[in-house]
């Protein structure tokens, strides 16, 4: 029935110029999605105007919201052309591959998650506006959640990973919230510490992940505000979502006295059972 539709919606286009036997040995031998391509190449052929007004069509209808829900995502929906789509799937099906065999993300995770990337990958990091205290970025009991532009109030642990590799700016507050004092901004790791950083890890340093050096964030094993240095002994190339595992995730990461780094999942808690009467 599908390859019927198809074939009624091509010559209501076209009309006389359509070549129906043909389409209909096809529809014979082919699938539904082989047998709308060919469809749109009978198309073209009797009417390559009319391709094209469609696809000009297309542009015009591309559209894309970004809503918050009431419980801080954002909910993404919109339409694409063919080649916008094109594009969009060319540029995130890399980073949605299985990262490894461990990897249990279901395709849309996956997909959501290589968006994110994508994103993460064209911006500097100075370009995502964090405001936090000093209490919230170390992790302080009471202290408030920290804010950031286009995006509800996030938690001490997603700023830490963010300051990982970023560009600080030290700005002093009187009693009255009013600015006393604005510093200069400072990024954490350096433009020839990362050079170097990149010439030595190459890619992700999670065992088994060879996402590259371009598509990491440097990460210090001792965050700088802990005390941690912004050393090459201190840092290391972590993707952007082996970094939200290790801050975000409960995850640990330990270099082995050979240099190798090892990973220790979150700890899981086991409940003792109450036994019954036997």
């Amino acid at each position: 029935f599908a390859h019927f539709a198809q074939i009624a919606n091509t010559s209501a286009k076209v009309g006389e110029r359509l070549d129906e036997t043909t389409l209909l040995r096809h529809a014979r031998k082919e699938g539904v999605a082989k047998f709308r391509e060919t469809c749109i190449h009978a198309r073209h052929a009797a009417d390559p105007e009319g391709v094209v007004e469609e696809e000009v069509q297309g542009v015009e209808m591309r559209e894309l919201t970004l809503t918050d829900t009431d419980d801080g995502l954002v909910a993404v929906s919109g339409t694409l052309d063919k080649v916008g789509g094109a594009a969009l799937r060319t540029a995130l099906e890399p980073l949605a591959k299985r990262m490894g065999k461990d990897d249990r993300r279901r395709y849309p995770r996956r997909l959501a998650d290589a968006l994110v990337e994508f994103s993460m990958n064209a911006l500097d990091p100075s370009q995502l506006q964090v405001t936090t205290s000093l209490e919230t970025l170390l992790g302080l009991t009471g202290a408030p959640a920290a804010e950031m532009e286009f995006s509800l109030p996030i938690s001490s642990k997603a700023v830490e990973r963010l300051a990982c590799d970023s560009s600080v700016t030290r700005i002093l507050l009187g009693s009255d919230s009013t600015v006393i004092d604005v510093g200069r901004a400072k990024r954490t790791v350096s433009g020839p510490a990362r050079r170097a950083l990149e010439a030595r890890d190459g890619h992700c340093r999670w065992p088994g992940c060879d996402r590259h050096a371009k598509q990491s964030a440097a990460h210090h094993l001792v965050h700088w505000i802990h005390g941690g240095s912004t050393d090459l002994s201190n840092l290391i190339l972590l993707c952007h979502r082996h970094h939200w595992m290790v801050h975000e995730g409960g995850w640990q990461l330990v270099r082995s006295d050979d240099g190798r780094m090892l990973t220790i999942p979150p700890a899981t808690e086991y409940q003792r059972l109450a036994r019954g009467p036997d």
